[in-house]
């Protein structure tokens, strides 16, 4: 069946005008020698570069009578792949990929036509299967993730003091309640971080069970598991991050570590009761030995000078706004990396501590000890520090004495949420803050989002008319200049970007600077909308003119800037 259906196959390259008759000539030597990859035709053809594997895979899903696919934009689910084992799918070079509507095994194969590996599987997994081909490298390396997932998520050895792990976990993968929740958990953790995924989302409903992952800030389907996994899995992940099983009526927070593919992953995990039974979030966190740096977080020039300047300064308070999930917290720690740690003491309050950095007294508080964001600043400004960082601001307490501390020659970081620079000004004032003392103490403040960059390896250039670009708001439009160039995510993307067409994240930001005309205006009280006005007079980029900028560079598209920005 072999050699009838590879001279098939050279016979159909050959009619489709895909390859020469000598090129295939060649590569029948090559084979009859045995110098190509276990002598298979269609792998001498790609690898003399006479055609491409898209090519082979096609001729041999018409040949067999089955549906090609790429694994580029088709979604694996996780549930199905567990019904093989790595070494069955290593063993017939084939991989479940998905359940059929009509409830038959959809496999990937390289032979569609081995029907001693349809037999088998059929019996292994107790599914009629559907065979459908895709490319070699893509089937190689689906199952090479596949097989590397299911062994490769062990615990990570934690050198926190014994006081802030007591919570943390100290199981090892092979634990856990019942095999396939630990091969699917194991999945999830693996894709998750291959993926560069900062949230995971584990839902189950009254038919089903969702696995969702937030990835450059857009969550995204990935597996629709069997709903009878659900009561495992959760359990499973709950084992794993120290949390109490048998309580499922109340919300409960757990963290663990595990190391994946040599890298070590913090992860913490919640859990809340809903309709159908407990749903999970995880949060990933990366551990890394070096912390991001301003210049890397994509901040234009004039902004970036502007704010090395703020961080400068021997005292001030500088807060950080913007939404969760827009990068604040990093923004902080690439300004504490920019001071220097050797003749200055830096101390932080945080909650979690997120990133460790080395030159830096970092302080993780505990309200059921009664170490609160209040409390444990007031312990660090007996510690003689020069620079403090405040993790989030959430009372008035914790806002006054975190003002008083800039008035009294300290420099403090924060973070705030609000929705643009000129708004952290009225909201320290609602919570409380004197006009006078947030006038006199605030010295600069950083707006941020995050908008997905575009993937440099599909995006799509097109041109619009000065008209158009003129009718966007805030464009920055150059009057010599008929057309504009701008990039747009490619329809159905790439391997690089799993088809979404971004890939990473780059900030987007505006900084006011603390003038005597913006300090008059915090001291009469006026509105968010008045003191943005007299900043964008007084040359204050906005957020909306930065994302335009950006957009206009190729880094990001008009959507994504408008999508992120209102």
């Amino acid at each position: 069946m072999r050699e009838n259906m590879q001279d098939l196959l050279g016979k159909r390259l050959i009619q489709e005008g895909i390859i020469t008759q000598e090129q295939l000539d060649e590569a029948l030597r090559h084979r009859d020698l045995k110098k190509g990859d276990k002598g298979l035709l269609g792998r001498i053809l790609v690898r003399l570069e006479y055609c491409t594997e898209e090519d082979v895979a096609r001729i041999v899903a018409e040949r067999a009578g089955v549906q090609f696919l790429s694994l580029q934009s088709y979604p694996l689910d996780a549930a199905a792949m567990l019904t093989v084992s790595p070494e069955a799918a290593r063993r017939y070079r084939a991989l479940p990929l998905a359940f059929t509507p009509d409830g038959r095994l959809l496999v990937a194969m390289q032979q569609p036509l081995d029907i001693l590996a349809l037999d088998d599987l059929r019996v292994l997994t107790g599914y009629n299967i559907q065979a459908v081909v895709v490319t070699d490298s893509e089937l190689d390396a689906a199952i090479k993730n596949y097989s590397q997932s299911s062994l490769n998520v062990e615990h990570a050895r934690d050198d926190r003091p014994a006081a802030e792990t007591d919570d943390a976990a100290t199981v090892t993968a092979e634990e856990g309640t019942e095999r396939p929740a630990v091969q699917l958990a194991n999945v999830i953790l693996t894709q998750a971080v291959t993926q560069k995924v900062s949230d995971v989302h584990i839902e189950v409903y009254e038919k089903t069970l969702r696995v969702r992952f937030r990835i450059d800030g857009v969550l995204h389907d990935v597996m629709s598991p069997p709903r009878q996994l659900h009561g495992s899995l959760v359990s499973r992940f709950k084992i794993m991050a120290k949390m109490n099983i048998a309580e499922r009526r109340v919300p409960q927070d757990g963290r663990m570590s595990v190391k994946i593919e040599g890298k070590t992953v913090d992860v913490r995990v919640a859990s809340l009761p809903a309709s159908f039974g407990e749903r999970l979030t995880l949060r990933l966190l990366e551990r890394t030995e070096r912390t991001i740096t301003l210049e890397e977080l994509g901040v234009a020039p004039n902004i970036l000078a502007a704010y090395k300047k703020l961080v400068s300064l021997p005292y001030g308070f500088i807060p950080v706004t913007g939404p969760t999930g827009s990068g604040k917290s990093t923004t902080l720690y690439a300004s504490l990396g920019a001071v220097d740690r050797t003749a200055k003491n830096v101390i932080t309050v945080e909650d979690p501590v997120e990133y460790r950095m080395e030159g830096i007294n970092q302080v993780q508080i505990n309200p059921k000890a009664g170490l609160t964001f209040a409390s444990g600043l007031r312990s660090i400004l007996r510690g003689d520090p020069d620079i403090v960082m405040v993790g989030e601001i959430r009372d008035r307490e914790t806002a006054r004495i975190a003002i008083e501390a800039a008035l009294t020659g300290h420099m403090v970081f924060t973070t705030l949420h609000t929705n643009d620079a000129a708004g952290a000004i009225s909201r320290l004032t609602e919570m409380g803050v004197e006009p006078y003392l947030t006038a006199s103490s605030v010295v600069g403040i950083m707006a941020q989002r995050l908008a997905r960059l575009l993937c440099q390896q599909c995006k799509e250039p097109y041109l619009i008319t000065r008209e158009m670009a003129e009718a966007i708001a805030g464009f920055p439009v150059n009057q010599q200049e008929d057309t504009v160039k701008l990039h747009r995510p490619k329809n159905g993307g790439c391997m690089r970007c799993s088809g979404t067409g971004y890939s990473g994240r780059i900030g987007i930001y505006e900084l006011l600077v603390v003038t005597e005309e913006i300090q008059r205006l915090a001291l009469e009280q006026k509105s968010s909308s008045e003191i943005q006005r007299m900043a964008v007079a007084q040359g204050m980029q906005t957020m909306r003119q930065d994302g335009l900028m950006k957009a206009k560079q190729g880094f990001t598209s008009i959507e994504e800037v408008l999508r992120v920005i209102v």
